[in-house]
Formats: structure tokens, sequence, C-alpha cells
């Protein structure tokens, strides 16, 4: 778990100006709040929404953004309450913790129709939420629960857990533009939903990647000469496919994954 002044030395990498103090009691208000509360791992809750304020930093958020990832779940979780937060914090960070606590309490889509369901239930997440940090922080909340999800000892709900992971988050980290949050999450729900066929995917692209070591090298080679003979400027840039977008597409296209 990340320690307190290495959140706060993150924050201050990319924000020399960021408050120091009020990060360090945001840290500490938070732990003090979920006490001993534990997840299904075992670990202190607490662990969690340090996770989420790592995930938060990683992608140069604000510190008032940072410091509600570390009190996200402080209101719906504890005997906190968001004018706690108020008087605590101020205005903002009450605000987009009361939004991110919202939107956890309208969580899943109902049962019947959950397709429709789904889409209707994105479409009200962008509407309610005034300020993108709050669905940005409720991505990063969702991504860390999904990295722990292995730890939920029944099947049933592993997997619904992930079906709404595939069909509320994923869309929306791709709205957002957060493009590895929505890889990710892909691939976990994928391993939830289909295991066998992701286990199958894997294994043969690692067949393909042993017998055709430097093939990606020797394409890379082939078009650099044949922009330099052509006098083109360029940039190669390129990136692999994660086993679940691989699995669409053979699906969608009807190929091999060679």
């Amino acid at each position: 778990m990340m320690r307190q002044y290495e959140l706060v030395e993150r924050v201050k990498a990319y924000e020399p100006h960021a408050n120091e103090a009020i990060l360090d009691r945001a840290y500490v208000f938070s732990m003090q709040a979920h006490g001993k509360q534990k997840r299904a791992s075992g670990d202190p809750y607490f662990s969690h929404p340090v996770e989420v304020a790592g995930l938060l930093s990683s992608k140069r958020m604000d510190s008032a953004t940072i410091i509600t990832g570390l009190l996200h779940d402080t209101v719906e979780d504890t005997k906190v309450t968001v004018q706690d937060i108020q008087q605590n914090f101020g205005d903002e960070i009450a605000r987009l913790v009361d939004g991110v606590t919202k939107l956890s309490q309208l969580e899943r889509p109902a049962k019947t129709d959950e397709s429709k369901q789904a889409e209707n239930f994105r479409k009200f997440f962008l509407a309610t939420s005034k300020d993108i940090r709050v669905l940005i922080i409720k991505l990063a909340d969702r991504l860390h629960n999904m990295r722990t999800i292995h730890y939920i000892k029944r099947e049933e709900k592993r997997r619904r857990i992930a079906r709404e992971t595939m069909d509320i988050y994923v869309p929306l980290a791709e709205r957002v533009g957060i493009v590895d949050w929505k890889e990710e999450l892909e691939d976990i729900s994928f391993s939830q939903l289909n295991p066998d066929a992701r286990s199958s995917i894997i294994k043969r692209l690692s067949d393909i990647t042993t017998r055709e070591e430097n093939i990606t090298q020797q394409v890379q080679d082939a078009l650099e000469q044949l922009a330099l003979d052509c006098g083109v400027k360029f940039i190669i840039s390129g990136r692999k496919k994660s086993p679940y977008s691989i699995w669409r597409k053979t699906q969608r296209h009807k190929v091999g994954v060679e």
C-alpha cells in the first residue's frame, strides 16, 4: 500500500504547488474513518482508497481529485457525512465526494432487459455528472475493484460484476479517452466471463511470438525502407492488442488469431 509521503510526492511531482497539508489530512482522515474495515482479500479497507488515489495520480489529476479518491467511500461506508467532508475539506471536495456517492448508490442496472438498462444508465451517468472528475474517480474505483475481483469467492457474483463492468464502465472509459483503463477493464472482465477463450488466445499468441520472433521488426524495417525510398517523413508506432480485443475481432470477422 502506498504510504502517505509517497502519494504526496507523486502529486507534487506534477503539481508543485499542491497543498501538502490537506493531502496529508485527507489520508489520515480516510484511514481513521475506515478503521478496522476489511476487504474480501483480508487487507485493510483503507488500502482501496489509497490505490484509487494512486491510479488518479498516475493520470496527473489535480489534488482535489486525489483527495476525493482518498475520501470517496467514507460517506457511503462509514459514519462520515457530506457535511463532515465540507467542514474539513471545503465545498469543492464535498461536492465531488457527494457526486461519487450518488453514482455508487445507482451502480447496478435492473435485471430485466439489461443491455437497454445499461445504455440508459450510461446516459444517466454522463447526464448527472456535472464534473468529469466524478466519472474518472468512479472509473479508478472500479478498476481497482476489478484488479482484486479474484478475492470474491462466489463465481456468480464475479461474473455479474464483470458483466456490469463490460456494459457500463468500459464504454465510459472509452468515452472519456482513458484507453489503458478501458483495455484493462475489458481484459479482467473477459477473464471472468470467458476464461477458456482468453487462455486459448494467450497460448496461441505465445506460440505465434515464439514461431515468428522477429516478425514485428521485419515489418517495421520494411515500412521504414519504403518510406525512406519515397522521401516520406514518418514515425512508426504500434501496440499489442489485448486478448479481449483479439477475441472480439476473430468473432466479428470470422478470422483466426494469426
